[in-house]
C-alpha cells in the first residue's frame, strides 16, 4: 500500500434529527475520482457527518490507500478526531470508535477543517441524495 489520497466528506440532515444523507469524494493519486452520496435514514447532522467519514474511510481502505488527507466542514468532528474535544454525545461515541478502528489500517492520516465552500462537491452529493429520496 503506497497510494496517497485526499478525502472530502460531508453529512447533513433536514431537521435535527431528520432525514439524513452522506457524501464523499475520494481522490486517489493516478486514479479516477470516486464519489458517493446516499441517504442514511433519520439522523442528526453530527451523526451524518460521522457516518460520511466512516463510509469514505472504508472506501479508501478498500482502495488500498496508505496515506490519506481528510477534509471536512464539521469543525466539531475534526476536533474530536484530533483529540482536541471529548466526545460527550452518547450517540456519537460508537461512531467515533468506528472511525478510530478504521483509521488503524492506514499508515498516515491527517484531518483538516475547511469552510463549506471548500467542500462543495461532498455537500452537493448529500443534498442530491436527499432530494432524490423525497
Amino acid at each position: 500500500m503506497d497510494k496517497h489520497a485526499i478525502l472530502y466528506t460531508d453529512g447533513g440532515s433536514r431537521g435535527n434529527p431528520g432525514p439524513a444523507g452522506i457524501g464523499y469524494v475520494l481522490k486517489i493519486e493516478g486514479h479516477e475520482v470516486i464519489e458517493k452520496g446516499e441517504c442514511i435514514g433519520k439522523a442528526t447532522n453530527n451523526q451524518a457527518e460521522y457516518q460520511a467519514l466512516v463510509a469514505g474511510l472504508k472506501r479508501a481502505r478498500r482502495e488500498k490507500v496508505a496515506e490519506l488527507k481528510v477534509f471536512m466542514d464539521s469543525e466539531l468532528i475534526v476536533k474530536q478526531i484530533k483529540g482536541e474535544y471529548r466526545v460527550k454525545d452518547v450517540k456519537l461515541k460508537p461512531l467515533f470508535t468506528e472511525v478510530e478502528e478504521v483509521l488503524a489500517g492506514f499508515e498516515q492520516v491527517s484531518f483538516k477543517h475547511v469552510k463549506r465552500g471548500k467542500n462543495k462537491r461532498a455537500d452537493w452529493l448529500v443534498n442530491r441524495a436527499l432530494d432524490k429520496s423525497k
